[in-house]
C-alpha cells in the first residue's frame, strides 16, 4: 500500500476532484450510470468528483494505492466503488478554486476505486470550517 495523499484538503461545495486528464469536468454527467449512494462520481473519463459532507473548508482526507483489494473496513460509516480510468499521466486530487492540487502519480490502467467516509453528518451541521477553526469530525478515504 502506498499513501498518495494525507493532509486536510480545502472542498467547495460539498466536493473534491480527481483529474486524470479527461478535460473540462462534467458534473452533469459524473453519476451517469451509477446507482445508489451519489458519493463519488466516476461516469466521466479521467474524473471522479468525490462529494463530502462539509460545505465549505478543510476536510482530512487520505488517498491511497493498493496492488490488491484492501480488506473492507466496517468502521466508515459510507462505502462506495466505482470504476475509474485516467487519461493521462497527470492524475492529481485537484480543488475547486484550482489553488493546490496533490499529484497521484497514477497510470493510464482500470482501477476500483472505493471511498470511504466518516462523520459526514457532523460536517454537514458544520457546513462551513473556517481555517482558524478546529476541525469537523468528517473524514475521507479513497
Amino acid at each position: 500500500m502506498k499513501v498518495l495523499v494525507s493532509d486536510e484538503v480545502h472542498v467547495e461545495y460539498g466536493q473534491i476532484f480527481v483529474e486524470g486528464g479527461g478535460g473540462e469536468l462534467d458534473l452533469y454527467n459524473a453519476f451517469t450510470g451509477q446507482e445508489g449512494v451519489g458519493l463519488c462520481g466516476g461516469g466521466t473519463d479521467g474524473t471522479l468528483i468525490v462529494q463530502t459532507g462539509l460545505y465549505i473548508g478543510r476536510v482530512r482526507f487520505t488517498a491511497e494505492l493498493h496492488d490488491s483489494p484492501p480488506t473492507l473496513d466496517e468502521a466508515w460509516e459510507e462505502i462506495v466503488e466505482v470504476p475509474f480510468r485516467p487519461v493521462s499521466q497527470e492524475t492529481k486530487l485537484q480543488q475547486w478554486n484550482g489553488k493546490a492540487s496533490w499529484g497521484l502519480g497514477l497510470e493510464e490502467r482500470d482501477y476500483r476505486v472505493r471511498y470511504s467516509a466518516s462523520g459526514m453528518d457532523a460536517g454537514r451541521s458544520k457546513n462551513v470550517r473556517e481555517d482558524d477553526e478546529p476541525q469537523t469530525d468528517d473524514r475521507y478515504l479513497l
